[in-house]
């Protein structure tokens, strides 16, 4: 089988496609033909072992997948081969073939691509689990999403639209709140890009503040970080939670005095620790996410797929924030 392996840390470049055996499934796994990877800013990370998940080298990259079942391992009887299915796997996407085990595993409902499959669990089930578990996000609230225009960020629109919120989506250019705006956003704002210096950060609050309006945000959904972060956080309301879910403008330093005065929270959201500590939780979450799909209140939104060899290409394209919604590379037809 072919596989896009990183073997020295470094960016999308060193990532090289080599041929190795097929994996063998192990006692309650599943050997998957892999048929599309999602990219997601883990991906950007993994290889130049900045995550925190440092798989030994050589690995392919890749933690969202579809494809079909190809052998079974002994003690499976969830899955058969043939069957469709798709999961978050961590890394070993990008290659033809990958040995997983069923409790990753999802059926995949007919009549949605591969493409649509691999692009949903992982921002959908991140964002579910921040808006309701660590959000306590309620209809009529008000909540503000940065980078709202990439995978999570069109997945929050989304989950906050179907849980009756009222969504300010904040983005960095106007391509980018038009599709924020098709994914259901209330309002939009687009900023400039940082970093920032004292008198732009206040400007950039102040647009926070307008665009949320005078009670402040009660849920603020920030996939980005960096210099954004405290212009957000001092937009947000009375008791309101800020929701701390990735770094890609770097990791930001909050003033703490902004918690006492707002009383607000600010939350961490690491969906893979809650998956793996409270499976049952995080079942009821994926099972609400295939009745959200089935009634067409969520959808994956693809814009670009990439052939394997190219994984590098999309990867490099996650790091430079340039992706609208899901970036998913075709492994195998």
């Amino acid at each position: 089988m072919k596989a896009l392996l990183s073997q020295a840390p470094g960016g999308p470049e060193t990532l090289s496609l080599v041929e190795l055996p097929d994996p063998i499934p192990g006692e309650g796994q599943v050997l998957v033909a892999v048929k599309a990877c999602a990219i997601n800013y883990p991906d950007v990370l993994i290889i130049e072992d900045k995550y925190q998940f440092k798989p030994p080298r050589p690995f392919a990259p890749g933690g969202e997948i579809a494809g079909t079942v190809e052998a079974v391992g002994e003690g499976v009887t969830q899955f058969a081969v043939g069957d469709r299915v798709i999961g978050v796997i961590g890394h070993g996407g990008l290659a033809e073939k990958v040995a997983v085990d069923v409790a990753r595993l999802y059926p995949l409902p007919e009549g949605r691509s591969f493409a649509e499959g691999a692009a949903l669990l992982l921002t959908y089930a991140t964002t579910i689990h921040a808006l309701l578990d660590r959000g306590h996000l309620k209809a009529g609230q008000t909540l503000l999403i940065l980078g709202a225009a990439g995978g999570v960020g069109l997945a929050a629109i989304e989950l906050g639209k179907a849980f009756g919120a009222r969504v300010v989506a904040a983005v960095s250019s106007e391509e980018k709140a038009e599709a924020a705006r098709a994914a259901g956003a209330d309002e939009t704002l687009v900023y400039p890009r940082a970093p920032f210096d004292k008198e732009q950060s206040k400007a950039l609050s102040e647009a926070f503040k307008a665009a949320v309006g005078p009670r402040g945000a009660d849920v603020i959904y920030d996939p980005v970080g960096g210099d954004y972060a405290e212009p957000a956080l001092r937009a947000i309301g009375w008791e309101g939670r800020y929701l701390v879910v990735g770094f890609p403008a770097g990791i930001p330093k909050l003033p703490l005095n902004l918690t006492l005065l707002k009383s607000c929270d600010v939350c961490g959201v690491f969906w893979g620790a809650f998956a793996a500590r409270d499976p049952q939780a995080n079942q009821v979450h994926v099972e609400h996410l295939f009745r959200l799909w089935e009634k067409g209140r969520i959808a994956p939104r693809v814009t670009e797929t990439f052939a394997l060899a190219d994984g590098g290409k999309a990867i490099a394209k996650m790091a430079a924030r340039q992706a609208i919604g899901k970036l998913v590379v075709t492994v195998s037809h």
